[in-house]
């Protein structure tokens, strides 16, 4: 009560030092008013006053690219839509209010982690966190229905409980198996499919939902991982399985395929091969007969070649019975002349030895002289009577001296056994 008290002590003293002031403010303007010099002091302030009004309320505004503004009319009550650029928002007349266009992000950040404000709980109960990021924008042609029926801040008071409330009742219908790998796909079209019709209504076009990272508690992630390796080698076993299984089917395939090759290889080659025999026969019988002609051409070559033989060893021998005829008569006539040659060489050593005897009988020392010529053209021969031992070499004849009955000496030479044959 004291303070009631004194507070309206305080209000009474300040209601009356206003009313004095404004009445100070009074006398003082009609005291300026009536001078030159006052009123332009007065037309001065009021201008500052009128520069300060415009800067303080603003009446233009400014609308970014980007932007949409609705005008609302106090007076009259009716709305406006402005695109970019300059407008008039008088005040106390007009209330202008932007809204942003482009596409608007909203990440609920005290969901993103498992130990944050507010984490999503799953189907087990789970407390989760999942990084959401939720891109919507409003539809242009529906700005004024948001000015009218909408709250100031559209993207805090009304898309964010709306979203959370739809993420957190989707996230409870799934396990965290599903929300961390099998369903995520799905759990994202889920929250797309719904958020649509729930904020459509509104003006709120929902363009895309995306699901980033999910915080799982330390101990389930430990858990969920094992599990996963474990699954995604039982998955890689079956596709090992799957693998060799398709081998042996591929490798059973090609047998196959190679038997078959095999087989029409093996009739391709019959093919070839009977092919082949046909051609040779048709060839056969165009070649027997010019093997026939053949054999008959060498056959009549060979009769040909037989009878020039023939001939030519006939025309051979007559030739060797003329060269042998011709060869005897020319060793008779040979063997004629030769035994004339020899006859007639025996006459004429038989007349020369007569006369040589003749000679030697007359001129005994021409036997001495001979045999000095015979034995060196060196020697000179002195021609001198024969002395009591006859011949002056007989010893190296061999002379032996032979004692006639008329008183003369002889000289017998000393003929050996060649020389007596």
């Amino acid at each position: 009560m004291q303070i009631l008290g004194s507070l309206g002590a305080f209000l009474r003293k300040s209601g009356v030092l206003a009313r004095a002031a404004a009445w100070a403010t009074l006398l003082g303007i009609l005291e300026t008013v009536g001078s030159e010099r006052g009123r332009r002091a007065l037309a001065f302030v009021a201008l500052i006053g009128a520069t300060g009004g415009v800067v303080a309320l603003r009446p233009l505004r400014s609308i970014l690219p980007g932007e949409v503004g609705v005008r609302t009319n106090r007076l009259t009550g009716s709305m406006s839509t402005l695109r970019e650029g300059w407008a008039w928002n008088l005040p106390v007349i007009h209330d202008l209010r932007l809204f942003p266009l482009r596409d608007q992000i909203y990440r609920p950040q005290r969901s993103a982690h498992a130990d944050g404000e507010t984490p999503f709980q799953t189907i087990e109960g789970l407390s989760i966190g999942v990084d959401v990021a939720v891109r919507y924008a409003l539809d242009p042609a529906r700005v004024v229905t948001v000015a009218e029926e909408l709250p100031a801040d559209v993207g805090r008071e009304l898309v964010e409980p709306i979203v959370d409330g739809v993420l957190h009742r989707t996230f409870a219908k799934n396990t965290v198996r599903e929300i961390f790998s099998t369903k995520r796909a799905e759990i994202q079209k889920q929250i797309e499919d719904e958020l649509r019709p729930a904020l459509l209504p509104d003006g709120i076009l929902v363009r895309a939902v995306f699901l980033g990272n999910v915080d799982l508690p330390h101990e389930y992630r430990s858990g969920l991982e094992s599990l996963l390796s474990e699954e995604l080698s039982s998955e890689k076993m079956q596709y090992t399985l799957q693998l060799k299984d398709e081998q042996v089917k591929e490798a059973s395939l090609e047998a196959d395929a190679e038997k078959v090759r095999r087989e029409k290889a093996a009739e391709a080659a019959g093919l070839e091969e009977i092919i082949a025999a046909r051609s040779r026969e048709e060839a056969m019988k165009h070649v027997l007969p010019f093997k026939e002609k053949e054999i008959q051409q060498r056959r009549l070559e060979a009769e040909a070649s037989k009878v020039a033989r023939v001939k030519q060893a006939e025309g051979e021998a007559d030739a060797r019975r003329i060269e042998a005829s011709g060869e005897a008569d020319s060793r008779r006539k040979l063997a004629e002349a030769e035994a004339f040659r020899i006859d007639a060489t025996g006459k004429a050593q038989s007349a020369q030895l007569e006369r040589d005897s003749a000679l030697i009988a007359k001129n005994p020392l021409l036997i001495q002289k001979t045999v000095a010529d015979k034995l060196s053209d060196k020697i000179q021969v002195i021609i001198a009577p024969p002395q009591a031992g006859g011949f002056f070499a007989g010893g190296l004849l061999g002379q032996q001296v032979a004692a006639h009955t008329d008183g003369t000496n002889a000289v017998t030479p000393a003929l050996g056994k060649s020389g007596a044959e």
